[in-house]
């Protein structure tokens, strides 16, 4: 099988590719299924998503598809996971910032609790992370940067063996006398 398809080709012009239905499933764990408070900011502009999509609901009458998704398309129904993919794709590049996947955007939430010094209980929590694989999550998602390290390392230092002596003094310091 070459090209990712029966036939050899691009998975997307295969004739023999079967159509598959896209099914949801349940989360992975009790842990997956969570009340996540929301900053207000983002609570507004869902409200005024839900506004706009019920007017798009009362416009397309018996057209629009039911659905429990906060997001849908334009006449109901789920999205296509394309849909989420290529919207990311743009945001990034709109953002220049480097490619990455939509799922490394676990890494950076998690990433940031812990800069923001969130105990990691409440990461774990937020994540979604079941107490008995919540510290190997942790290992996998978390990502410490070396500008943190490095302040460690200097905290350390200044504990043993006292700041540095090019360090800036205080204004008491510079008053005696």
């Amino acid at each position: 099988m070459q090209g990712g398809s029966p036939c050899g080709r691009k998975a997307g012009y295969c004739p023999d590719r079967k159509q598959v239905r896209r099914e949801t499933k349940n989360t992975k764990s009790r842990a997956g299924r969570r009340a996540v408070p929301l900053p207000g900011p983002l609570v507004v502009m869902l409200r005024k998503h839900k506004e706009v999509q019920a007017r798009e609901r009362k416009t397309a009458g018996n057209l629009w598809t039911e659905s429990d998704y906060v997001f849908t398309k334009p006449l109901g129904g789920p999205l296509s996971p394309n849909t989420d993919y290529h919207d990311w794709k743009r945001l990034l590049e709109d953002a220049r910032v480097r490619d990455a996947r939509l799922h490394d955007a676990r890494h950076t939430a998690a990433t940031v609790l812990m800069l923001l010094g969130i105990p990691d209980r409440v990461i774990d929590q937020i994540m979604g992370w079941e107490a008995g694989t919540s510290s190997r999550m942790r290992a996998r998602y978390l990502h410490v940067p070396d500008a943190m390290l490095k302040e460690v390392a200097q905290k350390i230092a200044d504990a043993i063996w006292g700041p540095a002596p090019n360090a800036p003094m205080d204004k008491d310091q510079n008053n005696e006398g």
